[in-house]
């Protein structure tokens, strides 16, 4: 039988902060390929997050389907929009989520890292942010939309920048993309849609440099509407995933294990001449061009 085999393999997803992300899902899934599996997560959320691990109440999140319980080899606290230690502002290192932590910019964790796993064959880049989300585009400040584009893109090409040393020739890197890249979602705002729109297009530049450079592939899943934590933010995320049930093809939202296992997939082996694709996990969604429950239609 063909079977996803990621034994031996260390695999860092950056963006877990609870149970019910993709980031999550993604990790879970190469957990259950093999894979040792380690988290970057928000600081602010870290003492959080690992306070839920450790009495327990996550539990039934890590089961698996043969009974046995994710495991998390190592968290990492991460910023990812700090680079080096002298990009934190003195504000940041002295914010009380923050202080009782260090070694959480990108440079520092891929340096920890380093040290504890000697290298790294899978990255996964489960970042977005956007302070100004919920205005629309012509409402949004020139330092939100560079914020979004910091947070949710120049991050992945960060990481992989700072990874790629200690990744080997057949290592693979994946982001986490949204269809707002390509056509008009309204109220998916903040500079979100450029975010996603430049990186898609990253993913493309990165497969290059990335392949001649260093033999490591790098690809994108453009996912659907999920009611996770984050995506709350946006606000009107029910109606989406009710929008997907009533027009996508397959007639149902996706689960975040869709996305895992697509994940798990495209970092796998048996993805090996695939490099430079947005993978649309989304029930079908992406390739229509009405939606069936139009009043107009009645």
């Amino acid at each position: 039988m063909l079977q996803i085999d990621l034994k031996g393999k260390v695999a860092f997803v950056a963006g877990v902060g609870d149970e019910r992300g993709f980031g999550w899902a993604c990790a879970k899934a190469l957990w259950q390929a093999g894979a040792t599996v380690c988290v970057g997560t928000w600081p602010p959320m870290y003492k959080i997050f690992t306070g839920l691990l450790e009495s327990g109440k996550l539990d039934e999140a890590r089961r698996t389907p043969d009974g046995s319980l994710f495991e998390i080899a190592k968290i990492y606290p991460l910023d990812a929009v700090f680079d080096i230690p002298a990009d934190v502002p003195a504000e940041i290192q002295e914010n009380k989520r923050y202080k009782e932590l260090s070694g959480y910019t990108i440079s520092e964790v891929v340096s920890q890292l380093h040290k504890d796993f000697t290298s790294l064959d899978i990255l996964v880049h489960s970042l977005a942010n956007a302070k100004e989300i919920q205005k629309g585009l012509l409402q949004t400040s020139r330092q939100g939309y560079l914020d979004a584009i910091s947070a949710s893109t120049y991050s992945f090409v960060s990481l992989l920048k700072y990874f790629v040393p200690i990744m080997p020739q057949d290592g693979a890197a994946l982001t986490l993309t949204y269809i707002a890249s390509q056509a008009t979602i309204p109220g998916y705002g903040g500079g979100m849609s450029s975010a996603k729109a430049a990186l898609e297009s990253d993913v493309r530049t990165l497969a290059y440099e990335a392949g001649r450079q260093y033999g490591i592939r790098v690809n994108a899943i453009s996912a659907g509407v999920w009611g996770s934590r984050a995506a709350k933010a946006i606000g009107f995320v029910d109606q989406m995933v009710a929008y997907t049930e009533a027009n996508a093809p397959l007639a149902r939202s996706i689960q975040p294990q869709d996305v895992g296992h697509t994940a798990a997939f495209l970092l796998s082996p048996l993805a090996r001449a695939i490099t430079g694709e947005t993978l649309f996990v989304d029930s079908g969604m992406h390739s229509m061009g009405l939606a069936l429950d139009s009043k107009s239609l009645d």
